[in-house]
C-alpha cells in the first residue's frame, strides 16, 4: 500500500520560512517523480514544484521561483520543500504527490499530473 505523508505546516508570520516534508513508503521512490501541489479554498489546485527521481531537474512555479526549494532524500524516502519569504497568497494546503513519467516532463507534471498517489495535506497558515 502506498502512503504519501505530508508534515511540516503550520502558521506562519509574512516573511517568515518553513520546511515541509513527504515521506513515501509502499513505492520504490526513486522511480517516481515527486511534486508538491497547493489548493487554497474556492482556488484550483496548482503545481507548486516538481522534482524528478534523480533531483537533476525541477520546475516551479512562478509565483514561488526564488523563494522555495524542492529536494529529495532517495535514501529516506524522503521530499522535501522549503519555503522562504513566505506570503499571505502562500497559504494553502500543501499536498505531495508521485508519478512515474514516462515521456512526460517535470514541467508538463507539475502543470498537469496525472499521478494516483496523494497524501492527505499538510496545512500552510501565513499571517500579514
Amino acid at each position: 500500500q502506498v502512503r504519501l505523508v505530508e508534515s511540516g505546516g503550520g502558521l506562519v508570520q509574512a516573511g517568515g520560512s518553513l520546511r515541509l516534508s513527504c515521506t513515501a513508503s509502499g513505492l520504490r521512490f526513486d522511480d517516481y517523480a515527486m511534486g508538491w501541489f497547493r489548493q487554497a479554498p474556492g482556488k484550483e489546485r496548482e503545481g507548486v514544484s516538481c522534482i524528478i527521481w534523480s533531483g537533476s531537474s525541477t520546475y516551479y512555479a512562478d509565483a514561488v521561483k526564488g523563494r522555495f526549494t524542492i529536494s529529495r532524500d532517495n535514501a529516506r524516502n524522503t521530499l522535501y520543500l522549503q519555503m522562504n519569504s513566505l506570503k499571505p497568497e502562500d497559504a494553502a494546503m500543501y499536498y505531495c504527490a508521485a508519478e512515474r513519467l514516462l515521456l512526460k516532463s517535470v514541467r508538463d507534471y507539475c502543470l498537469g499530473p496525472s499521478t494516483d498517489y496523494w497524501g492527505q495535506g499538510t496545512q500552510v497558515t501565513v499571517s500579514s
